[in-house]
């Protein structure tokens, strides 16, 4: 498979780096402040990372994973990007972010927000409503897809084409996939929907203040599926997280 760029070194882009480089993909890695940031998790993941800058990260090859701050995606510059299948993480968070009206108003769900600042690029919204400390538990090997211990996450784009490139590197990476359709649908597995993070609780009564290291539980793709048929709108601008 292609090398795959990542932009953004946080814990869900270091988390996808882990997979890839155990799946034999190669890896470009990059974040704002720079390669030389970058050595302990270049050294950690061996001889198929590289660290790069985020023009390298874009270039490496035909897929790139975009995980930044959704504050951040507008410093990310574009071109690089254009024909490039993307995977989104983006998730908006107003007191994080900031109030974005578009998003408080559902005038645009999370990724559309985004895709407008790459509109050359064929986006996809993935990786987003998993914790990152649950993607290398639950991630199980490529050449058992649908296996009961198989957990599958969402995918949501405009672009078939892109959707069936960002499914195929998900499967190498340990998961299996639903598409939920475009962007515009997106918000079934965004922040606080049915299908978000607390899906794939071990203990779906886990505090809020322990999620992030509580342990997580596999999802068929039957139970995601019901998941995301379930979805009820959320309001984003009563978000308080």
């Amino acid at each position: 498979m292609t090398t795959l760029g990542i932009i953004g070194s946080g814990t869900i882009g270091a988390a996808v780096a882990r997979l890839a480089v155990a799946a034999d993909i190669p890896v470009v890695i990059s974040n704002s402040r720079g390669p030389q940031s970058l050595t302990g998790l270049i050294d950690e993941l061996g001889p198929l990372a590289t660290a790069g800058t985020v023009e390298q990260a874009a270039g490496a090859g035909g897929l790139v994973l975009l995980s930044v701050p959704l504050a951040a995606h507008t410093a990310v510059p574009a071109a690089p990007l254009v024909g490039k299948t993307v995977l989104d993480t983006s998730n908006y968070y107003p007191s994080r972010d900031g109030r974005i009206a578009e998003l408080d108003d559902d005038k645009l769900t999370t990724s559309e927000l985004v895709h407008r600042h790459f509109d050359g690029a064929r986006l996809v919204k993935a990786f987003n409503n998993i914790l990152a400390h649950h993607i290398p538990q639950l991630a199980r090997p490529a050449e058992n897809p649908g296996a009961a211990d198989r957990t599958a996450l969402p995918i949501a784009g405009d672009d078939a084409g892109a959707k069936s490139d960002a499914a195929t590197l998900i499967n190498r990476l340990g998961f299996d996939t639903i598409d939920t359709g475009s962007l515009a649908q997106s918000w079934r597995f965004e922040p606080d929907a049915t299908a978000y993070t607390r899906l794939y609780l071990a203990d779906s009564s886990t505090p809020d203040e322990q999620i992030f290291t509580a342990p997580g539980r596999p999802v068929p793709a039957a139970e995601l599926r019901t998941a995301l048929q379930a979805a009820e709108r959320v309001r984003v601008a009563d978000r308080v997280i």
